[in-house]
């Protein structure tokens, strides 16, 4: 039997290039500040970083916060090339991608992109495959040294699981999350080798980790007051400290999530998350009775893009 290795944190960036998320209260933090924030993460053993060309400048921040850095990895998705048309030539295609291509290789300042993950999984097959077969076309050429798909639906990651280049999944996971095992994903990623897996969203964009429900979305059948306490229960019942520590040990007490992709803006929050990753996952079988006091949950509260806005 393989030893069990818990997932380990991938700081995640599009907080250091945009304001984002439900909880947010401090909002896009400063250049000083964001640099400052990324050191500290290398000196606390940080080695995987998350970004994106769609975060704002969150790759610029990256390149220079981790310039010259030895063993480091970092993760970044292409462009939503949201500027072509759905009739854009084959030619034009292929320009955008590379495009892309240059100007994350530019701002991380490397001379060939780690893991390079399509932003939208529709792109493995728009444009007559175009996008894809450049991408394949890039990894030959080393420009790019992996290639994978940010999923988000069970459908969409059958689809990338499906393609012998993927070699890196990323999907939103946590402790409410139905979908992924009972369409069968985790399933299907435990069955083929070689394949990264890294969760984001382990608190749903905040509103899991702060113990308020006026930060939840007004989705019908969801009563935020009771899963907040819920949560709460749980974490005591576990002796951890927080709902956002539950949270975490949930996440890493899955043996198919290899890293866990953590948001965070300021030092502070940099320092509790540490302080959670130290500590030792929930074993299978707390995972398993965590999982069956959970509510089922509407799939509009599990993805963010179906949240209604507040007023």
């Amino acid at each position: 039997m393989p030893i069990f290795h818990p997932a380990e944190l991938v700081l995640g960036s599009v907080q250091l290039g945009v304001a984002y998320g439900a909880a947010n209260k401090t909002g896009k933090p400063s250049h000083r500040s964001a640099l400052r924030l990324v050191s500290r993460a290398l000196e606390s053993g940080i080695k995987s970083f998350d970004t994106a060309r769609a975060y704002g400048d969150s790759e610029d921040r990256l390149g220079e916060g981790l310039a010259a850095r030895k063993g480091i990895r970092t993760i970044t998705k292409l462009s939503p090339l949201s500027e072509l048309p759905a009739d854009a030539s084959r030619r034009d295609v292929r320009a955008a991608v590379d495009a892309s291509i240059r100007a994350s290789l530019c701002a991380l300042r490397k001379d060939r992109l780690d893991c390079m993950l399509l932003h939208r999984a529709s792109h493995m097959t728009a444009f007559d495959g175009a996008v894809w077969e450049r991408l394949i076309e890039l990894l030959e050429e080393g420009a790019v040294l992996s290639l994978g798909v940010s999923v988000q639906s069970p459908e969409e990651a059958h689809d990338a699981l499906s393609e012998p280049d993927v070699r890196h999944l990323q999907l939103a996971f946590n402790v409410l999350d139905w979908r992924w095992r009972e369409a069968g994903v985790i399933d299907r990623i435990q069955a083929r080798a070689g394949v990264t897996v890294h969760a984001r969203s382990v608190f749903l964009q905040g509103i899991l980790a702060a113990n308020d429900p006026s930060v939840w979305p007004d989705v019908e059948g969801v009563k935020a007051s009771d899963i907040v306490d819920l949560l709460t229960e749980l974490a005591r019942r576990f002796e951890r400290r927080t709902a956002a520590d539950l949270c975490v040990a949930y996440a890493r007490g899955q043996s198919w999530i290899d890293g866990v992709v953590v948001g965070m803006e300021t030092e502070d929050q940099l320092d509790d998350n540490l302080r959670m990753f130290l500590q030792p996952p929930l074993s299978p079988e707390d995972c398993a009775a965590v999982e069956r006091c959970m509510p089922r949950v509407p799939v509009a509260l599990l993805d963010p893009t179906q949240w209604p806005k507040k007023p």
